[in-house]
């Protein structure tokens, strides 16, 4: 299984990496802070048979 997934923010366009926290459940939702613009985002994680799904959007 992977340990990272990738999405794209919203604001600045840049692919932000993110850990999976597998304990969390197969449907996650947080909000994050860009670490390259700083706006928040909302970060939908879906997990699926070990299948990973990360996207995001404006808070």
């Amino acid at each position: 299984m992977k340990e990272e997934a990738s999405y794209i923010c919203d604001a600045c366009g840049e692919e932000i990496v993110v850990p999976i926290d597998f304990s969390g459940g197969e449907s996650q939702e947080y909000v994050e802070d860009c670490p390259v613009c700083c706006r928040p985002n909302i970060v939908h994680v879906e997990i699926d048979d070990g299948d990973v799904r990360v996207w995001a959007e404006p808070e």
